[in-house]
């Protein structure tokens, strides 16, 4: 077992342990539900993992407006780049809506995409704003519809046999030169959910946490053209070929355990191999 780092907020040992033990329940069951009944438990398994688990990082994060107002702006930092007043957008699993609400100041028409109705209250909607609700793998848009597609910290909660499937869908649902930017957790420095503090790999609802390798390959299968790396060098974000990532997770996996977690968990490595694809349809 890996003991509780002191990186745990408030929580308590205790708390830590609770928290794990619950969402580890709750993966196992989505692990081992079939391909119809993960339609319906993508949305109960969330609901009742909050219910569970009053203190759960993400309700405090929701319950701070400003620290959702932080990370609205880090991600409109590099967004901003491909936003335009003729651009279609969708935000894939939009949780309480927060980033699309603010994206839709820059764009044609926002869509948000979610398994759950449940958003955050608001005194009124953008009028270029949809939401859309989802089975955790359909985009229920018109074909070639879409100019950017984005999601961060999404694909890792999905179950690996539904991430080839949602993939095929939101390239189906992009325009020609149309990109889907997706941001998820690296394996190589994981695990990232609640198991960090107890197991070698993502035993929570981090259903699979991938390597910039492995999705390159599943972007290329669905049918992207072209899969970039979107970097943040010296304050400016660059797009860069998957390459030196890919190059960089090869020489880690062949690393001893304990090296790789100290190579891995190093500023500048966790910078380079940070899954921020960008994945272009031709």
């Amino acid at each position: 077992m890996i003991m509780p780092s002191r990186n745990k907020g408030a929580r308590s040992a205790s708390e830590l342990r609770e928290h794990y033990e619950v969402e580890k329940e709750l993966a196992n069951k989505l692990r081992k539900a079939s391909k119809s009944e993960r339609a319906e438990l993508y949305t109960s398994i969330y609901d009742e993992l909050f219910r569970r688990v009053p203190h759960h990082t993400l309700l405090a994060r929701k319950a701070s407006p400003d620290i959702r107002k932080q990370e609205v702006l880090k991600q409109m930092n590099f967004l901003k780049i491909y936003l335009d007043d003729k651009k279609v957008f969708m935000e894939v699993g939009a949780g309480d809506c927060a980033l699309s609400f603010h994206v839709a100041k820059y764009v044609k028409k926002v869509y948000a995409l979610d398994v759950s109705r449940k958003i955050t209250a608001a005194l009124s909607v953008p009028d270029n704003f949809s939401l859309l609700i989802s089975d955790g793998t359909s985009i229920p848009v018109p074909d070639k519809s879409i100019d950017i597609v984005y999601s961060n910290q999404l694909m890792e909660h999905l179950h690996p046999d539904d991430a080839l499937d949602q993939l095929t869908n939101i390239i189906a649902a992009l325009k020609p030169g149309g990109i889907y930017i997706c941001i998820t957790p690296n394996r190589m420095n994981g695990p990232h959910d609640i198991s960090k503090y107890f197991d070698d790999v993502a035993t929570g609802l981090h259903l699979k946490e991938y390597t910039c390798f492995e999705l390159n390959r599943m972007f290329k299968n669905a049918g992207f053209s072209k899969v970039l790396i979107l970097n943040s060098i010296m304050g400016r974000y660059i797009r860069t070929p998957v390459l030196l990532p890919i190059i960089i997770e090869m020489m880690l996996g062949i690393m001893p355990k304990r090296l790789r977690n100290a190579m891995a968990s190093k500023n500048i490595i966790r910078r380079l191999i940070k899954v921020r694809l960008v994945g272009k349809k031709m």
